[in-house]
């Protein structure tokens, strides 16, 4: 097993890290199942598990598995999302972030987390108080360190700023999505991220799914993806990038979840790319690849395929923030247009 340095920590991981989103009701029911599958990717080496509050009880799971093995882990969670109806149990607030703490410290049965990330940014609380509550964890020995997910690069650099000008903890990692389908990153947030000194932990390497293969240029999806609704396995862009994909991975020999894998953390600002196994199968698919090694003329023509720096069409689940999302944010009022 290689391993790598996360940011500047000191932190020693693999560049495989396990996703436990799936092991719980999210999408594995069977908890003794989510069980075997976190202590086989240990026992093959991985060191690094990814979670977070507002997987349903992906925590909880995450705190079985590691009875008696917790010092092996290096351990990540997340917070922000809701996890119930009370419209304050949610955010980057102060107050919320010292209650999410001490749930997601009882759901994981520790009495330390070593990664903590906000899991999406908050437009409605300033960047101070979320690092402020943040520096106070690191310092009570809650946190031994802080992350950002889906962060854009100005945001990851207001957020560096901030910490510099108030003597707060900052963002060591962040965890943006990334694979060969989804490359946006690479233009600013990779190169932000690696100017910061900062780790990062890219989430969705194989697209959510669209990169194990199986759905297909005018196939209809299983049930279990076509029941999400999601656009992008209905994209005929990324359909069609797919078929190129497969293509290559048949000439190459290699698996086309391997050559994904494998894909991205072949980027010098990548750590480590979670890995979010349902089942034990697609854990054993993970591990059987995680010596592929990708040469430069097989990188040349994944880059012939999707270009560097782009993306074909969008995960819909991808975080693009209120100025995309909302009406209100991108169109002056229509007494306005019409006055002007």
């Amino acid at each position: 097993m290689q391993y790598r340095t996360l940011g500047r920590t000191g932190i020693t991981v693999t560049p495989y890290a396990l996703g436990a989103m799936m092991l719980g009701r999210f999408g594995n029911p069977d908890r003794s199942e989510g069980v075997r599958i976190i202590h086989r990717a240990l026992d093959a080496g991985i060191n690094v598990i990814d979670t977070a509050d507002r997987y349903g009880d992906s925590e909880e799971v995450v705190g079985e598995a590691l009875a008696g093995r917790r010092d092996q882990v290096v351990l990540a969670t997340k917070f922000h999302g809701p996890v119930d109806d009370d419209v304050n149990h949610r955010g980057a607030s102060r107050r919320w972030i010292v209650q999410a703490v001490e749930r997601s410290l009882r759901n994981l049965r520790t009495d330390h987390i070593d990664l903590y990330q906000l899991h999406r940014p908050d437009p409605a609380t300033d960047i101070d108080e979320t690092l402020s509550a943040l520096t106070d964890l690191v310092r009570q020995g809650k946190v031994r360190a802080i992350g950002s997910s889906s962060m854009r690069g100005s945001e990851i650099v207001e957020a560096q700023w901030t910490s510099d000008r108030r003597g707060f903890e900052r963002f060591r990692t962040e965890q943006p999505n990334y694979s060969i389908l989804d490359r946006e990153i690479e233009r600013e947030v990779l190169p932000v991220a690696q100017r910061y000194g900062m780790g990062t932990l890219v989430y969705s390497p194989l697209a959510g799914g669209s990169l194990t293969g199986r759905y297909r240029a005018g196939q209809a999806n299983d049930e279990f993806r076509a029941g999400t609704g999601m656009r992008h396995f209905r994209d005929e862009r990324r359909l069609a990038a797919i078929e190129q994909l497969i293509a290559l991975a048949d000439e190459t020999g290699i698996r086309l979840t391997h050559l994904a894998m494998a894909f991205t953390i072949a980027h010098p600002g990548v750590t480590s790319a979670i890995a979010g196994p349902r089942t034990m199968e697609q854990l054993e698919d993970t591990l059987a690849g995680m010596d592929v090694v990708l040469s430069d003329e097989v990188l040349d023509r994944i880059d012939a395929i999707v270009p560097p720096g782009e993306s074909i069409g969008a995960m819909d689940m991808v975080y693009r923030g209120p100025e995309v999302g909302s009406p209100a944010m991108r169109r002056r009022p229509e007494a306005e247009r019409a006055a002007a």
